[in-house]
C-alpha cells in the first residue's frame, strides 16, 4: 500500500465540504483519468491484473468520497467501492487507525485501487480460482458472487473484447 499524499490532503478537504450532489459533479474526465493511472500502478504490469482492477471498477462505478450504505450496515468506500468490513484488516496491514484508512478509501484513488488489489489477490490466493476470487470480491455469499461474476464478466467483455485473456 502508498503512504497517504499531503497535497491530496489538502483538495480532498474541500471536497468533503461540497453538498452530495455536487460532489457527483466532480466526477469528471480528470478524476477518471486519476482513477485509472492508479489502477494501471496497483496492476503492478501484470496486464491480467490490470483487466481484472478494470471490471472491478466497472463493475463497483464509485467516485472518490463514495460512501455508499448497504443493508448490513456496512459502506461500499472510493472508486472500486471496498467494503467498509475491509477496514480493520488494511489498518492492521498499513500499520494506520481504522478512521484514516477509511479516509483513504474514500478519497485517494491509488490508495483505493491498491486495496482493491489486495482484497482479490488474497480472495484469489485462499479460493485458488480467479472467477471465485472476483466473486468474493463482492460477498461471501454464493449466490451473490455468481451474479457478480458475471456482471464483471460482462464489463471485461465490453472493455476488452470478447478475447479479453487471450
Amino acid at each position: 500500500m502508498q503512504k497517504y499524499c499531503p497535497f491530496l490532503s489538502a483538495m480532498l478537504f474541500s471536497i468533503t465540504l461540497l453538498p452530495h450532489a455536487a460532489l457527483a459533479k466532480t466526477r469528471s474526465v480528470e478524476e477518471e483519468r486519476l482513477i485509472g493511472s492508479c489502477i494501471r500502478k496497483a496492476s503492478l504490469g501484470k496486464p491480467w491484473l490490470e483487466k481484472t482492477l478494470w471490471g472491478l471498477r466497472d463493475q463497483e462505478a464509485g467516485w472518490l468520497g463514495a460512501e455508499i450504505r448497504n443493508s448490513n450496515g456496512s459502506h461500499d468506500l472510493g472508486p472500486l467501492q471496498i467494503n467498509s468490513w475491509w477496514v480493520p484488516r488494511i489498518a492492521g496491514e498499513v500499520q494506520r487507525s481504522e478512521k484514516q484508512v477509511r479516509n483513504w478509501l474514500r478519497f485517494d484513488a491509488c490508495f483505493n485501487a491498491e486495496a482493491a488489489r489486495w482484497v482479490f489477490l488474497s480472495a484469489l490466493r485462499s479460493s485458488g480460482d480467479y472467477w471465485t476470487a472476483v466473486g468474493i470480491y463482492h460477498s461471501p455469499t454464493l449466490w451473490r458472487q455468481r451474479r457478480y461474476q458475471k456482471a464483471v464478466a460482462r464489463h471485461l467483455q465490453e472493455r476488452f473484447g470478447d478475447n479479453v485473456f487471450r
